[in-house]
């Protein structure tokens, strides 16, 4: 790899690490706001408010989250665990887990890998646009011969850099293919 293509690089995920970052401190900031007024509000007014500020803005674009450091991550998911402190009334020392059950809200690891497994669902099903259904191609499509042609298993791409990896040509494929087959078929 050459050192300009290193630069690019570099420069990529620290723009990816700088976005996430930005939304971490917006949401963080919305959150206080809601905490202002929640006296006001209904507690379903509340779950309301939460699903259309903070929810929302962690599920935009989350496949680009996919790869990210887990750093990241955790921040994003403290601000989930806020969220869900704020609706439901618990106190920080109570554990999370179970206020995310009943809310039925996942954690953001595994929101990202379900919305990328939903996206591509609907590339399968040609519900998606046009250039994100062309990464997705079944695996022995080109030979019939090979072990996984009768299986529901995607094509996966082999990527060199690291922020390849994580492009959804790639990635898509891998949580695919990591679903159970009962899930994919």
């Amino acid at each position: 790899m050459s050192l300009y293509n290193q630069f690019y690089q570099n420069q990529e995920l620290q723009q990816y690490s700088q976005k996430a970052t930005h939304c971490d401190s917006v949401l963080i900031n919305q959150l206080r706001q809601c905490r202002c007024i929640m006296q006001s509000l209904t507690p379903d007014a509340t779950k309301t408010l939460v699903h259309a500020f903070i929810s929302s803005r962690l599920d935009y674009c989350n496949s680009q989250l996919f790869g990210v450091a887990e750093q990241q991550l955790k921040r994003l998911q403290s601000v989930q665990n806020a969220a869900a402190r704020l609706v439901t009334g618990t106190r920080r020392s109570d554990h999370i887990t179970p206020v995310l059950k009943v809310l039925h809200w996942m954690p953001v690891p595994q929101r990202i890998q379900y919305k990328m497994a939903m996206l591509v669902h609907k590339c399968l099903n040609e519900r998606a646009p046009e250039y994100l259904i062309t990464d997705c191609c079944w695996a022995g499509s080109r030979d019939s011969r090979t072990r996984s042609a009768g299986c529901q298993m995607l094509e996966v791409v082999r990527m060199n850099t690291s922020l390849g990896v994580r492009s959804f040509a790639a990635a898509a494929p891998r949580v695919w293919n990591g679903l159970p087959d009962v899930v994919r078929n």
